[in-house]
């Protein structure tokens, strides 16, 4: 036995010389700690600002997240709103995500879900009312932790911002605006606002939605931070696949990619490799808890922190912020 086991060894000798030093030369390539550490800062994002936490289990598309809301009397800030924002802002967020949609008279309003049915008193698309029609509404009216009880109903009136609201309330603040509609108008509609309230749209912001909409917003803006998830996806799915030559694939150029902390084993050389490869390619990297039916979900859990690398300069996705915040500053 123990002469056939040299025999084979002998026969194989130079595949397994040529194996291990394929695998050393894998490793070295794309061996993070030789890797220099990322510029500049973390930014941590704060989505919707500080809003109410709902239940994800067994939640589909055609679910009220209002109606699924976690019961907490401290809690009382609703998404989307300047309080919400404010308080994002004092609990330590660099940039606060909101989502954003064209009313019928063409102002551009913070609010969350394309009807009205489910988080307020109004109904219908949000796109169907005037903004006069909106201010009149009640932001709070369906939030339910039980059916039952409605502890912000009567807290959300008047409380749907508009845009420019938000640019001369906050003007130092760094905010991402996500496009909630497929309409390329509403990227026109956006920078009206902008214009109208006479803010300059520079690195502070940045834009993201259907790839339509997004397409038309780096139209207008070419300078600006721009992206599609659709897009992000086909970056993060391609340097999975080839990412270990040290290649960086085309879709990764000048882009943005999304990585969930549940697959960042997939991406070759995580982190710093990763990191450096991608700022070389001028993408930026957002760090997200993981997907929900297609869709990038924040950081929930103060320790989830302790998964996110020491050095990261990217962003960082957090969308219970009423809980992460204060952890931050521990």
């Amino acid at each position: 036995m123990r002469h056939r086991l040299i025999q084979w060894l002998r026969k194989w000798r130079p595949a397994l010389i040529a194996f291990a030093l394929a695998a050393f030369a894998l490793s070295l390539v794309n061996a993070s700690w030789i890797a220099p550490l990322p510029r500049g800062r973390l930014i941590v994002v704060a989505d919707r600002g500080i809003a109410q936490p709902f239940d994800h289990e067994r939640l589909d598309d055609s679910a009220c997240t209002a109606r699924r809301i976690r019961s907490d009397p401290d809690n009382v800030y609703i998404g989307n709103t300047l309080p919400s924002i404010y308080k994002a802002v004092t609990l330590g967020a660099d940039a606060v995500a909101i989502q954003i949609q064209q009313t019928r008279d063409g102002q551009m309003v913070l609010f969350h879900g394309a009807t009205l049915d489910c988080r307020t008193n109004g109904h219908g698309p949000v796109r169907d009312h005037t903004l006069a029609e909106l201010k009149r509404l009640d932001v709070g009216y369906g939030y339910t932790p039980d059916g039952k009880t409605f502890p912000l109903r009567g807290r959300g009136i008047g409380f749907m911002p508009t845009v420019e609201e938000v640019l001369r309330e906050v003007p130092m603040s760094r905010l991402i605006f996500g496009f909630e509609s497929r309409d390329p108008s509403d990227a026109d509609a956006l920078v009206a606002a902008f214009r109208r309230a006479g803010v300059a749209i520079d690195d502070k912001y940045g834009f993201f939605g259907d790839p339509a909409v997004a397409k038309r917003m780096h139209a207008l803006v070419p300078a600006a931070w721009v992206y599609d998830p659709d897009r992000a996806a086909v970056c993060r799915r391609d340097y999975a696949r080839i990412g270990w030559t040290s290649l960086v694939p085309a879709s990764c150029r000048n882009n943005t990619v999304i990585v969930p902390l549940d697959e960042r084993w997939k991406m070759w050389g995580w982190p710093y490799r990763f990191f450096d490869r991608m700022a070389k390619a001028n993408t930026k990297v957002v760090i997200c808890a993981g997907y929900r039916h297609g869709i990038p979900s924040g950081l929930e859990r103060p320790e989830q922190y302790g998964e996110v690398p020491a050095a990261f300069t990217g962003y960082l996705w957090v969308e219970d912020f009423y809980d992460m915040g204060p952890a931050l500053r521990r």
